[in-house]
């Protein structure tokens, strides 16, 4: 854990040069079916410090990259530029930016996770300008980073490529192949237009339960966490969304109790009876460990697990394929998790750290970001999947390329769509794991169990 005297360290010094109004240009030209080049954003007479307090991503590198772009910038526009890398162990991260918020001083710019701009949005410089020119060049960023970072119509914040990602299924090739009979590859191949409607729209829940039983039957079980860390809160929540289970709906009305709920939990019943011993009691690193460990079939998660795999269980790597989440009978949803840039309102060189931010999120950056991650980190732009990162990647080659949605996938969060407020508390109380577990390893009803999360949700309305 992290004593309160260590929140502030990493908090660095506020850049002491003003600078001018933040202006977005686009050239003219005319109409073409080329990419249209980025937007030429700037300061107007850019000068003096920068600081940055940013999460330190767990690959190898990916760091390293980072400072690269953030430097190049800065002495391109005659700006020092620093940067803090702070551990999210601890939730060092999010207690850093606490205690700036509160004490209204701390670093220019500041790396959020995907629920604090609800929390410091007071606080929070509005990015519009910087959304539009990006939004005006690269099209639309996803319904939920939007979602999560737009208050009162403004944006608070702009979504980082760094640390954000969404959690699809990474599965054992050689194991469903073998106990299964089904083809993970041939159903996502690495290539979306090669994609068989039928095979993809095959692959839903049902399958994904005949398989694991038949993967249990043989020694192998699927990995599914169902503790109270966010891998079991993430992936619950896209399966309750995928048969069209509101909790709470963006009017404030409690939807809980409804056909779609049950039809969920017993579901996910029936899925947990052949799932992997001890999941109830693993944290955001038993999956991993499981799949690493040659034990486990599928789990649903980045290519994390892979990635260590490569190094610690080669053997395993070369059999793993990222894929997409199975269908339900309300659509296909892929957990999704993006962080963002924020720009403190109390801060002194907000023009400067405006420009930073488009630079560090525009694509030419965004995609050197990617490689630098072996296609962990994703952007919020569908505009940027094309990059070749998650073609090249390997073994086996291919092995991440449906880690971007593609096809019918859609993003979601949990605890969507009620108000954001609201609706982090379902997620971080949650809310859907803790009825799994009721149901599935404590034998109680499902009625009583839905009755249950009704007041839980009477409580968060409540305290909002």
């Amino acid at each position: 854990m992290v004593s309160r005297r260590d929140l502030l360290i990493g908090a660095g010094v506020i850049a002491v040069a003003g600078v001018g109004t933040y202006v977005a240009t686009r050239k003219a030209g005319p109409p073409s079916a080329q990419p249209v080049s980025a937007p030429s954003v700037h300061t107007t007479g850019t000068a003096g410090r920068l600081t940055l307090g940013v999460w330190d991503h767990w690959v190898p590198g990916a760091n390293d990259t980072l400072s690269a772009i953030c430097n190049e910038w800065g002495q391109k526009n005659h700006v020092n530029v620093h940067i803090d890398f702070i551990t999210s162990v601890g939730d060092k991260d999010m207690l850093t930016a606490s205690a700036e918020a509160q004490a209204r001083t701390g670093h220019d710019i500041v790396q959020h996770r995907s629920w604090q701009i609800s929390v410091h949005r007071a606080v929070l410089e509005p990015m519009d300008d910087v959304i539009d020119a990006l939004v005006k060049d690269h099209g639309p960023i996803s319904t939920i980073s939007e979602y999560l970072a737009k208050y009162d119509g403004k944006w608070k914040a702009v979504p980082s490529v760094v640390g954000s990602q969404i959690k699809p299924c990474c599965s054992r090739i050689d194991l469903y192949k073998q106990y299964c009979d089904v083809d993970i590859v041939k159903i996502f191949p690495a290539d979306e237009n090669k994609r068989d409607k039928a095979l993809v729209d095959g692959w839903n829940w049902d399958l994904y339960l005949s398989t694991a039983e038949q993967l249990f039957k043989a020694g192998y079980p699927v990995g599914l966490p169902m503790g109270q860390t966010s891998d079991a809160i993430d992936w619950v929540g896209a399966l309750f969304r995928s048969y069209g289970s509101v909790f709470i709906d963006e009017k404030d009305n409690i939807k809980v109790d409804s056909a779609e709920t049950r039809a969920a939990l017993e579901y996910a019943k029936r899925l947990m009876a052949v799932n992997a011993p001890g999941v109830y009691a693993w944290d955001d690193s038993g999956n991993n460990k499981w799949l690493i460990s040659g034990k486990g079939s599928s789990i649903m998660n980045p290519p994390s697990a892979w990635a260590v795999a490569k190094r610690d269980n080669p053997k395993v790597a070369e059999q793993c394929w990222t894929h997409d989440m199975p269908r339900g009978p309300k659509g296909r949803f892929a957990p999704h998790l993006p962080w963002y840039y924020g720009v403190w309102s109390f801060g002194s060189n907000k023009s400067a750290a405006k420009e930073l931010v488009h630079h560090m999120v525009d694509k030419p950056q965004a995609k050197r970001l990617v490689a630098a991650s072996s296609g962990y980190d994703l952007p919020s732009f569908r505009s940027y999947y094309d990059f070749d990162t998650w073609k090249t990647v390997e073994p086996p080659l291919g092995t991440v390329y449906n880690y971007p949605p593609r096809g019918d996938e859609e993003l979601s969060i949990t605890g969507y769509p009620a108000r954001p407020e609201v609706a982090t508390q379902i997620y971080n109380q949650s809310i859907q794991t803790v009825m799994i577990a009721k149901v599935a390893q404590g034998g109680e009803k499902i009625d009583d169990v839905i009755k249950w999360a009704q007041n839980e949700c009477e409580g968060y309305l409540r305290s909002t």
